[in-house]
């Protein structure tokens, strides 16, 4: 064998203690032992078996677990390969089971009372790949909306021309032609629109420009109006109607022709004394599909103000429209005001997935009903709220039923996390929290672990994301 290939297996050996398979060219995680006078036990190879000290009153290196680097690079399953039972993170872990650790995880080879030694599982920074940079050369001349001459606000973009504007600029240009033409017109090239939505990557590039050049910034009471005038929030189906030929058309007996193709039930009927006509922007209701006018002169709600989607639930009920085979939409209670809806379960998303998390002590519509209040009271911090348009949101905010299960699961843990803890069944309250709270992951794959630990509190070791 080559000397220089002893040297490194050698090598290899003295710094991680640790027989195993697929070495790395660097050490990519540690067991720190809590203890200074015992070493580091490096980590070389994606899969290894652990030899190392496990007793604080001795140096005798035993094999007791092995180690396998996870796919995401940043965790790694321990399974035991001991006689005793390891304890992870304060969970219990029999002989040849596995449990999943992270960077700052704390292993114990056995119980401390015994005298085991406490590791700490560090996982190395990997060094940043060199990335490459696209630099690309852009005319301010062409990131501006034709209709004001300005960079883009909020831009959106129409189809099929694929010609891009101002949100405001675009929607207060088909308010008009609404109301004069019977198809609406590109302001650019005067092609037929039959479609308009919000482009979020021309919008990076939107805000990258005006942070280059703060002059081409507009004044707040500028983008102030231009958002009033802004009316697209979800993507517009346009319904242009058939421009009107030189020479008078042939009549056709009326069994040969076809109906029109309706786009919704108010394309052929009056209902609430309105009916589309050729002209009229229609919006795509994201729960069922079907499709409802947009309109900006009534007070019915057509978007989510949690998520901006369009659904047509309320729009309907408004206008009393019953669900048929002909078309669809969606029952009322798929897009309700939030003072009007009930809640009889505890959404699967509150606390983080953790059902160990769910005595209250009181009914849940009690407990949302409370908590709605103080919302509406401005008495709750709405920054960790995962809703948009957060500081909008009222008790007659109308939500869909995903933003609603949202607002319920912030709710109710700024409910528990402000309950003291003798008011929580006996077997809670007696919980300690865990260090790394509601950002734990241990809690989504260790039962013992969720039901052991207090998850509703702030982290306090490890950082967010980790």
């Amino acid at each position: 064998m080559d000397t220089t290939l002893k040297q490194t297996k050698k090598k290899s050996m003295e710094h991680g203690e640790a027989s195993g398979s697929n070495p790395c060219d660097e050490i990519w995680s540690k067991l720190v032992p809590s203890d200074s006078k015992y070493s580091d036990v490096e980590l070389w190879s994606d899969e290894v078996e652990i030899h190392s000290e496990v007793k604080l009153s001795s140096f005798e290196k035993q094999g007791w677990c092995k180690i396998t680097r996870n796919s995401d690079l940043c965790s790694a399953t321990l399974q035991n390969k001991s006689l005793n039972v390891i304890f992870v993170d304060g969970t219990d872990l029999p002989t040849e089971d596995t449990i999943i650790i992270r960077c700052g995880s704390e292993i114990i080879p056995g119980p401390i009372l015994e005298g085991y030694l406490s590791y700490r599982f560090k996982v190395m920074p990997m060094k940043e790949s060199p990335k490459k940079v696209l630099k690309i050369s852009l005319d301010t001349e062409h990131a501006k909306c034709s209709i004001c001459l300005n960079i883009w606000h909020d831009v959106v973009t129409v189809a099929p021309c694929l010609h891009n504007f101002c949100n405001g600029c675009f929607s207060e240009w088909l308010r008009r032609s609404q109301e004069k033409r019977s198809s609406v017109l590109c302001p650019h090239c005067r092609s037929v629109v039959q479609f308009a939505g919000r482009n979020h990557f021309l919008h990076n590039i939107e805000e990258e420009i005006l942070q280059m050049d703060s002059t081409l910034r507009r004044s707040d009471e500028e983008l102030a109006v231009l958002n009033s005038y802004a009316l697209i929030k979800s993507p517009l189906v346009i319904n242009n109607g058939k421009k009107p030929g030189r020479k008078r058309s042939r009549s056709v007996p009326v069994e040969d022709s076809s109906g029109p193709d309706l786009a919704c039930a108010q394309c052929g009927t009056e209902y609430g004394g309105f009916q589309c006509n050729q002209s009229t922007v229609h919006l795509q209701c994201h729960a069922c599909g079907g499709m409802m006018p947009s309109r900006t002169n009534i007070r019915v709600a057509q978007h989510c103000l949690g998520c901006d989607r369009a659904f047509c639930g309320a729009y309907w009920h408004s206008q009393q429209v019953t669900r048929s085979n002909s078309f669809h939409m969606c029952a009322p209670e798929t897009f309700k005001p939030i003072a009007e809806r009930a809640i009889t379960r505890i959404p699967f998303l509150a606390h983080e997935r953790n059902r160990h998390e769910q005595d209250m002590g009181k009914t849940l519509q009690v407990v949302v009903s409370e908590w709605i209040a103080k919302l509406n009271n401005r008495e709750i911090d709405r920054t960790r709220m995962p809703l948009n348009h957060s500081d909008m949101i009222t008790p007659g905010t109308h939500l869909c039923n995903d933003c609603f299960d949202k607002l319920v699961s912030f709710l109710l843990y700024w409910f528990r996390i402000s309950l003291p803890k003798y008011h929580l069944p006996a077997d809670a309250a007696q919980r300690e929290d865990c260090w790394y709270g509601y950002t734990c992951r241990t809690q989504h794959h260790s039962e013992d672990h969720a039901r052991k630990r207090n998850h509703v509190c702030r982290p306090t070791r490890g950082s967010i994301g980790n």
